[in-house]
């Protein structure tokens, strides 16, 4: 199993410590650290800060090697697509080349919009808008001669240069449902499964390899990004289950029945045990994990992780 990072980037993440974060990640062996774009935190502790995504992952290309870093996901309704296209291409320039995701998705947290002012339009149209951008962003990359006449954006002979060293991984993400998978069929490298069991991993899984064979293409990578809380034995987990409730502001009084009402759809375990989730993951057709890492500052939290990449 393909084992990822991702970081809840809007809850007060400093730059210092996206520095130690992927330092550590690539002390590992840890394949990509993602981070969301979010510009307000999504539990409503606005006190915490955000750095722009999207400066954090050019910054970070130029002091990493190896390590690959993307956003899951970048909202449509405030990155313009040629803008995002631009973004990734400059990170890809600056890593060397191949070590750029793109997660693309509708976006969805009205308050941090009106903060800030954005737009905010109802559901469809943000679909609307986000499969528009999924195909500019594509074919950006990738034409010298792009001219395009949707409803919300307009290009004109446009060879957006420079053209990447090596290309993006381009990434929808979702339940799987019909609009998301046909988006994702047509014009992305991967679908990420957001926040699921084994059961639905597995169902969805197949949903996706289907598609793709109805429409004769390769298959689509198929990961999934959940929550998790491991540790590497019993004690430890409960130390970090504590640590949990504590910067979620829960009650962790009795640390085995907090531990047991975690999300069913959470990664939740000592190594040994999680080790036996992936292997089920795996067979269900998930081909990598985005593990995400709510205690940020738990850089042994993150030495696991890379054990689990290790296995």
């Amino acid at each position: 199993m393909r084992v990822c990072l991702m970081i809840e980037g809007q809850e007060g993440v400093t730059w210092e410590e996206w520095l130690a974060l992927a330092e550590a990640c690539e002390r590992s062996p840890i394949e990509a650290m993602f981070r969301s774009d979010h510009y307000l935190s999504v539990v409503g502790r606005h006190e915490r800060g955000s750095l722009d995504a999207w400066a954090t992952i050019n910054a970070l290309s130029a002091v990493t090697s190896e390590l690959r870093l993307g956003t899951l996901v970048s909202p449509a309704t405030f990155r313009h697509p040629s803008v995002l296209a631009k973004s990734a291409v400059t990170a890809d320039h600056i890593s060397g080349g191949g070590r750029i995701e793109v997660g693309m998705g509708a976006g969805w947290l009205g308050a941090e919009h009106a903060a800030y002012g954005f737009p905010f339009p109802d559901t469809g149209v943000r679909l609307r808008m986000l499969e528009e951008q999924v195909e500019i962003v594509h074919r950006e990359w990738r034409e010298s001669d792009l001219t395009f006449d949707g409803e919300y954006y307009r290009l004109r002979g446009l060879d957006a240069l420079p053209k990447p060293v090596s290309l993006p991984n381009l990434i929808i993400g979702g339940r799987a449902r019909r609009r998301s998978v046909a988006l994702a069929v047509r014009w992305a490298d991967e679908y990420n499964l957001v926040m699921m069991g084994l059961d639905e991993a597995r169902e969805r899984s197949g949903t996706l390899v289907e598609a793709c064979e109805s429409a004769g293409r390769d298959r689509l990578t198929i990961s999934l990004m959940t929550g998790s809380l491991i540790g590497a034995d019993e004690a430890d987990l409960a130390d970090r289950a504590r640590r949990l409730a504590e910067l979620r502001r829960e009650d962790a009084g009795d640390v085995a029945a907090y531990i047991a009402g975690l999300p069913d759809s959470w990664i939740v375990g000592t190594l040994e045990a999680v080790r036996e989730q992936l292997a089920a993951l795996e067979e269900a057709g998930v081909e990598r994990v985005m593990f995400q890492h709510l205690l940020h500052r738990d850089l042994d939290g993150v030495a696991l992780i890379g054990e689990l990449a290790a296995s």
